[in-house]
């Protein structure tokens, strides 16, 4: 049996707070911390902070007190996914880089020229993409799952 490898790390706050705005989108009652924390399973520190950048953004605004909560204060249509994926502070679109140890080796040099133009290529497409779909995308898709399914968000798994 080969070995396993030990799995890869990823950063999924893009994907997590999509989830959560799709969520915010069909609720008219604003949803706190501690119950988007419950959904993620994570703790309300970490919504928080995360939120905080989707604030700062004007994608979300919060409420303090007795009914109070996160409430989405955008135009679906009008926010991409790249959008969120910089309020959220994702991190650089790939983990894959250059060696620089030898900055005088003729052979890092070509590898690292050879590297360089395949990830501005991959992150431009990429970059591309992310830019050129909306939540309200997101949402008319989401929204036709259900009709499709004839289940509601009531119904959704992760409710």
């Amino acid at each position: 049996m080969p070995p396993t490898r030990p799995r890869v790390r990823t950063d999924s706050r893009l994907s997590r707070m999509l989830h959560v705005l799709l969520h915010m989108a069909r609720d008219d009652q604003p949803v706190t911390s501690a119950q988007i924390a419950r959904m993620l399973g994570t703790n309300a520190a970490v919504v928080r902070r995360t939120m905080a950048g989707l604030r700062k953004a004007g994608y979300v605004q919060s409420e303090k007190g007795h009914h109070g909560g996160w409430r989405l204060d955008c135009d679906l249509a009008g926010v991409t996914l790249l959008d969120i994926h910089r309020a959220v502070g994702g991190p650089r679109v790939f983990a894959i880089g250059a060696d620089h140890a030898h900055p005088d080796c003729a052979v890092e040099r070509v590898v690292n020229a050879a590297l360089a133009d395949a990830l501005e290529e991959a992150q431009a497409l990429l970059v591309r993409r992310l830019g050129a779909v909306t939540l309200a995308d997101l949402a008319r898709e989401f929204d036709q799952i259900c009709h499709a399914a004839s289940w509601g968000l009531a119904d959704h798994p992760q409710s």
